[in-house]
Order: C-alpha cells, then structure tokens, then sequence
C-alpha cells in the first residue's frame, strides 16, 4: 500500500508517458517548420540578390618619380591635397646638373668655333707675312735674273769661266723656286680647311649639341609637375633625403582611374560581358553609381578572403572590373566595399 502526503495527487505512469510523447511531437513539427520558413527565406533572399555581386573600389595610382637621382630639396604637396594638372609637386637639387650643362655649353661653344674656323682661311696677318715674303722673293730672283744676265755676257766675251756663269744659273733658278713656293703658299693661305676637317669639325658640333641637350633634360627633370590633375595618395620621402633615379616620390590618384573591382561565379561568367552597364553601391554612398564593365579577366583564382559575403559561395571565380563614368567616379574610395548589380536587376 503506497502513502501519499496530505494534497499530493497521483497520476497515472502511461498517461504521463503520452502526455510527454506528444509534446515532444509538436516540438519536433514546430522546429521543422521553422527551419522550413528559414531556407524558404534564405532561397527567396538569393533570388532576389541572384545577379549581384561583392567587391571593392580601388584605383590606378600614377607613381611619380624623377629619372634622375638627386637631394630632395622641396615636397609641395601633402597626403590628401588636390593638385591641378602643371602643378610643381618636388624638386630635387639640380647643382650637379646645372653644373654639367654649363660644361656642356662650354664644349658647344668650342666645336662651333672650331667648325666655323674650318669654313676660312688663314688670319689676315699671317697672309700678310706670306705677302712680305713674297715680294722679297721675287726681288731676289730679279737680282738673280739680272746676275745670270751679266755673267753671261761675261763669258761670252771670254772675260770669267763657263763656272762663274753655272753659279749664277743655279742662283736664279733657287730664286723663280723660292718665288713660286711663295705664291702657291698665298694661295692656300685663301683656302678652307679640307672637306674631310670640316665633317669632321660639324660631327663634333652635332655631338656637343646631343650632349648639351641631354644635360638641358637632365636639369629639367629636378622638377616634377602634375602629369594630371588628381588627389595626392601618398607621400614617401621627406626633403632633405637622398632618392635614386626612378624612385616614385609620391602616388596621384586622378579621379577617372578610379574603378569597382569585383568577382563574379564561373556559373554566372556567361551572363557578363564588356562595356554591360552595372551600378554600384556602398555604405553612404546614397544613389547607385553607374559603372561599365571594362575588364573581364581570362584566369580563374580562388575567392579572396577580402570578399565576405553569405549569398557568395563559390570557391572559383574570375576578376572582373567596372570604370564609372567620368562625373561618378570621385565618390569612389579606393579600398571601399562595393556591393555590384546588374544595370538590368535595379
């Protein structure tokens, strides 16, 4: 016989079994219908999202550098500025430039005058001499004519030797030598240089000029201006540092190189192609921006871990890029998310 406390009420074994039995049940439909309700609503989600994608903004720097090394002496930007296209943006120390194009005008000035000194004759003094010694040949050879005649008068009437006649001869004719060495010396002092000096002389003009030119470049090339007009990304040296030739000094963002970057299903590939309209949109961004696609890329990779999304799933996907249009593209910020939609689903 069972005792009980006063108010204690009994309950039948079996009845409380199938009392708990059936909750059970219904707990179970209960949470069936739920997880039913929720892949109902994740497949509506992806129906209605079938045709987006994610990405991020990103943009094509212009890295500008000096081809030349050299002290940075002024930096006339800072990080985030806008600059104008012409804009003087650094300048490196051009001493030793400088430097040099003077030598190399020195050394153009020197072949041009030696190339004109070609083109003329000898100086008017030194044919002046030639002329003086000249006329005092030729008098010579007249004394000498005159000799010669006289000496042979003499031997003609048996007064001196056949020698003293020889002597005479060989005096007048060194004396008509003299005189015409003289006139042919007269008339190459009138004479330019040979045209073999003056190529020569005018190749040594071309090749100071080539190096007065590329010395000019040189000196330019300490001062680097805007290509563009833009926003100043970055900065990477501060004046009063020392940067080899070809070192970008500072990143400039002009406001068309900005891009949406994005990856898109191999599934979904076919449906995509260059210069497809498509609209872009980001946290603050307020209306959508319109994009085309411009680039779509030919090599599958793997998702990037960058690119978060619980509607993305596929692990192989292919880069694909959007340009905006020219007035949009300053509302994009390099390393923004981007949520990427065909023009046709918005």
């Amino acid at each position: 016989m069972n005792h009980h406390p006063p108010g204690f009420a009994t309950v039948d074994a079996p009845a409380a079994r199938s009392a708990v039995n059936a909750l059970g049940r219904a707990v179970v439909l209960v949470a069936c219908l739920a997880a039913s309700l929720a892949a109902l609503a994740m497949a509506g989600c992806k129906s209605a999202d079938e045709h987006g994608w994610s990405g991020y903004a990103e943009g094509d720097y212009i890295y500008i550098a000096a081809p030349v090394s050299g002290t940075l002496q002024t930096l006339s930007v800072q990080p985030g500025q806008q600059v104008a296209a012409g804009t003087s943006l650094f300048t490196l120390d051009a001493t030793p430039a400088q430097a040099a194009r003077a030598e190399a005008d020195a050394r153009l000035r020197a072949a041009q005058a030696q190339a004109q000194n070609t083109t003329k004759g000898r100086r008017a003094d030194e044919i002046a001499v030639v002329r003086a010694q000249l006329a005092q040949a030729q008098a010579l050879a007249a004394r000498a004519e005159s000799e010669w005649q006289r000496q042979k008068a003499l031997v003609e009437q048996h007064f001196v030797s056949q020698s003293r006649l020889d002597d005479a001869a060989t005096a007048r004719q060194q004396a008509r030598d003299r005189v015409a060495e003289l006139e042919a010396q007269l008339k190459v002092s009138h004479l330019p240089a040979r045209p073999d000096e003056t190529d020569s002389a005018k190749a040594q003009v071309d090749a100071a000029e080539q190096a007065q030119k590329q010395l000019a470049w040189r000196e330019q090339q300490a001062v680097q201006t805007a290509p563009a007009a833009g926003l100043v990304a970055d900065t990477f040296w501060r004046p009063g540092e020392y940067v080899p030739a070809g070192q970008p000094v500072l990143s400039l963002l002009p406001p068309a190189a900005r891009k949406a970057r994005f990856y898109v299903p191999e599934a979904e590939l076919g449906a995509l192609k260059i210069g497809q309209a498509v609209k872009l949109q980001c946290d603050g961004c307020g209306t959508p921006i319109e994009a085309h696609i411009s680039r779509i890329n030919s090599q599958p990779e793997y998702t990037p871990p960058v690119i978060y999304s619980n509607t993305q799933r596929a692990k192989l996907v292919f880069l694909v890029e959007a340009r905006p249009e020219a007035d949009q593209a300053a509302r994009l910020h390099p390393g923004q998310p981007l949520d990427v939609h065909l023009a046709s689903a918005r």
